[in-house]
């Protein structure tokens, strides 16, 4: 059978190296994929997924009006497909989750979907939600915190290197995102009160992605 896979983690973790090694992994053994990314980054990354490493691949771009199963469903009769992969996963709608499932049940093709769990302000995205409700597997990919434990949050710093703790859900810019300990994400946007002993301090120049 096929399934819906979730892999999920904080900013930075090397989602999208995975998603393209995986993907790299098929093409290898002589199968064919099919590569979404949210059109949200179209401008920034035209029409590809590219890791902090330096990796690419071409990709398919998806807004919250694409009806997913309908362009899978077109695409294989066309020829063979042996995996999806979508990265940027929290930006889906519930309704794609539900059209991603239905690919996997129906058109018996594994799904693989990478994104982030939670925002700045500690609350799920849409797609992240619907995908920890259905999805047949649930990975964690896990990064660190500047003080060594597993980071599970993430902040969202203006160019000054200001914790911003308001704002719309989704921005994409000049913003710098850090992931961060649930521990030190209280800390720094004022949700518990910071020791300055233990609270780390940030400076960052540029935008940060995975």
């Amino acid at each position: 059978m096929a399934k819906l896979y979730f892999s999920y983690a904080a900013m930075n973790a090397g989602k999208s190296t995975l998603l393209l090694q995986a993907s790299h992994n098929y093409h290898e053994r002589g199968m064919q994929t099919l590569l979404y990314t949210s059109s949200l980054y179209a401008q920034m990354d035209k029409k590809s997924i590219t890791s902090r490493i330096g990796v690419t691949a071409p990709a398919q771009l998806y807004d919250n009006k694409l009806d997913l199963y309908s362009q899978i469903n077109k695409r294989l009769k066309q020829g063979p497909l042996h995996c999806i992969f979508v990265d940027e996963a929290q930006f889906l709608t519930t309704d794609q989750v539900w059209q991603l499932a239905r690919v996997a049940d129906r058109l018996k093709l594994p799904v693989m979907t990478y994104g982030l769990r939670t925002d700045f302000l500690g609350n799920l995205f849409e797609g992240s939600k619907a995908l920890l409700a259905i999805a047949d597997i649930l990975r964690e990919v896990r990064t660190i915190c500047e003080c060594g434990a597993k980071a599970t949050m993430v902040v969202r710093m203006d160019e000054k290197g200001n914790v911003l703790t308001t704002g719309d859900q989704v921005a994409i810019g000049k913003d710098v995102y850090v992931s961060l300990c649930r521990k030190h994400w209280e800390e720094q946007t004022g949700r518990w009160p910071a020791s300055d002993a233990n609270s780390p301090k940030f400076s960052f120049e540029e935008n940060s992605t995975d």
